[in-house]
This record gives structure tokens, sequence and C-alpha cells, in this order.
């Protein structure tokens, strides 16, 4: 029986909090395929200042993937300075080979490095690492994959090691990658309450369900409502201006199917219509602002959970003082690891398929550094 429907007939959840309910989660077919990608050197981009090339990097690497699709739906992540998108057998090679010539461009354009693989996900399970999905469904046209199991941190792993991992790495291709739909126009998100805070949790041992829930209760308890009303995406925190602080870095991602040129001028006449339209609260052509932003709001990754839960959340300096005291407590009590960045802004990375049927979904991540550095936290509290 062909597995090439697993994600999309998965039925959806709307209330975030479910995400904790591990029994509700689906094995991911043993014949798809985890594509990884991530960036090497991260930490050092950051502290040059190019953090937006590393999202934009991570978030290429998740478009040319769909483009190559051809309308199979498939589950991603984006974790800031890398991706992780699974794919059925038939569009795994033709995924692998956008993956790759993806990474080669990004060399080309960012000189960022990628590491590149593709993991069987029966190799996975047979490594010991269980690769489980659920679909939580942000609007009528985007939807975001939640991924339970050990399977992508074993990904990871491999992906970053020398020996174990080389069976598995992707030789990078020079041909131009489909990234059509990736944009980053908008200006970063200013905090309306004060702070950025980039949030990593871990749940340990079998209580991990019971955790998830409790931080999630804990967080509930400090904004004094749902985490929603933390999002850093508002018509407060939405700015767009002209030119586009991201255009170069969209115009050169766009160099490899038309010349540099040909492409920064389509940019700036489509964001001076963007301009008009956001002026005046109008529609041009199929951007309809008014509706366009309220999609925008609730269309965001600004929380999900991939084996950790991640969330990047618009708060207080005293929320974000009491949040990471109560993730303190109860990573002493061996219940949990943590990561936690602060930042004075948050980066967005918007996928649009479909402006008229609502498709479209924006990558959120903590500026200079976010979850790159908030794993690294992380990562720093399991090794002890």
């Amino acid at each position: 029986m062909s597995t090439e429907r697993f994600y999309a007939d998965l039925p959806e959840f709307r209330e975030f909090a479910e995400f904790t309910d591990l029994d509700s989660y689906a094995p991911l077919p043993d014949d798809w395929t985890v594509l990884a990608s991530d960036v090497v050197g991260s930490t050092i981009a950051i502290e040059q200042g190019r953090y937006k090339q590393v999202n934009m990097s991570g978030a290429a690497t998740i478009m040319a993937v769909i483009n190559a699709a051809d309308g199979v739906d498939l589950p991603y992540v984006f974790g800031g300075d890398g991706a992780v998108i699974a794919a059925p057998p038939i569009v795994a090679e033709a995924c692998k080979t956008a993956l790759a010539r993806a990474a080669s461009m990004i060399a080309a354009i960012y000189d960022l490095e990628l590491r590149v693989a593709a993991f069987p996900a029966s190799d996975l399970r047979a490594r010991g690492g269980d690769i489980l999905v659920r679909k939580f469904g942000l609007g009528p046209g985007a939807r975001l994959a939640m991924f339970a199991g050990d399977g992508l941190e074993l990904a990871d792993t491999l992906l970053k090691d020398v020996d174990e991992g080389a069976q598995y790495r992707i030789s990078l291709d020079d041909e131009s990658p489909d990234l059509d739909g990736l944009t980053c126009r908008w200006e970063p998100l200013a905090p309306s309450h004060g702070v950025m805070a980039t949030i990593m949790v871990k749940g340990l041992g079998s209580g991990e369900s019971s955790e998830l829930r409790y931080t999630l209760d804990e967080i509930q308890r400090i904004l004094g409502g749902d985490a929603a009303e933390a999002a850093p995406t508002s018509n407060r925190t939405l700015s767009f201006r002209f030119p586009p602080r991201g255009l170069k870095l969209e115009a050169l991602a766009f160099n490899a199917f038309t010349p540099f040129k040909a492409r920064f001028w389509r940019i700036i006449m489509e964001s001076l219509a963007q301009l008009y339209a956001e002026c005046f609260q109008k529609q041009v052509g199929p951007y309809n602002a008014p509706q366009y932003r309220k999609e925008m709001v609730s269309q965001t990754d600004f929380r999900k959970y991939d084996g950790m839960l991640r969330m990047v959340l618009d708060l207080t300096l005293e929320q974000a003082d009491a949040l990471e005291a109560v993730l303190e407590q109860e990573r002493a009590a061996g219940r949990l690891v943590y990561g936690f960045h602060r930042s004075d802004a948050a980066l967005m990375t918007c996928l649009v398929f479909d402006l008229t049927s609502a498709e479209h979904v924006h990558f959120i991540d903590g500026a200079d550094g976010g979850f790159a550095l908030a794993a690294r936290q992380l990562k720093e509290q399991i090794a002890g």
C-alpha cells in the first residue's frame, strides 16, 4: 500500500496544548526519508551579525524541497540554523536533489556551508530513534508538523558526525533550486512588551508528557492567559518598510534563476505595490493587506514541538525572569533541560504558496542567535 498520503491524511488538531498527548502521534512510515540540513559554524555567523542569512538558509532548504515534491504534502520543521523535512518514496530522490542544490546555492551566495543528509526512517528506527508525527492546524491554508520520539535528535547527531553520518550525507549539486515563494520583506519584529525570549524545553524520562503540560501551564500562569497572547506577530509588531531590509538577501537567493538585477527590480516593484496596499489597507492584485496581516498573526511557527518544545515569546522583563526561574527549578529537579535566549527582536522568514487561498506560513526565530544559542545552552545541560 502506498504511503504517499500519510501526512496529508493525518487529522489536524487546533488546540496547541494537545501536542503533549504523545499517544496521538502516528509513526512515520519506514519507507519515508528524513532530509536534514544544518549551517556549519552558525555561532561565527551570529558573531558576524549574519543570523538572518542563517535563517534564510534553513528556510531555503524547506522551500526547495517543497517545490520539488510536486504537490505532495510534506511534514517539516524549521530550526533556525537548519531544518528537517520528511518525504515519501515517490518524491524522495527529487527532494534529495533539491536539498543538494539549495546547499550549493547557499554556499555560493551567502558563503555559508550547509551539512545536508538523507536518512531512511527505517535506519533511524533500527538505531533506536523513532519518529512520530501529528499535524497542527494554524488556519485554513497553513499547518505545522509536530514530531515526537528521538528520531530527529538522532538524525541531527548523525548529520554532525563525520564518520557515522558519512553514509547518509548528500553530495552538493550545482544546478539551480526552485525557491519560488521564499521571501523576507518584513522588518524584524520589535517586542511590544520588553524582550523576545527564545525557549527550548526537553522533558526527561517517562514523565516527559506531564512535564511539557506543566511547562505550558506555568507559561500561561506567568502570562495570565494563553501563550498566543505573547506571539511575536501582532498589528503592533508587524512593520513593512520600503525598500525592504531583506531585499538583497531575497534577490540573491533567486539569482541562479534570473539575473540579479532583474530579480532585484522585480522585488522592488512588488514591494512598492505592497507598500501601497499596506499604507492604504487595500488589495493590490492577490495581496490583500488587511486580510494578509490577520492571517500572518496566526500562521506562524512561534510555538512548535519536534521532540522538544520550541517557542518565541514577546514578554515583559519580569515575565522572562519568572519563566527562566521556573525552567531552572525544573532542571535542578532533573525533570527537564532547557535553552533560553533573550533578544531585542524576532526575525521572520516567509513561505508564500498561494495568497488567494491563505496558503502561507511564517518562520519565527529570536534575533542575534535565537534557537541556535538556546540549543547550545540546552546541549550543555545535557552534557552536564
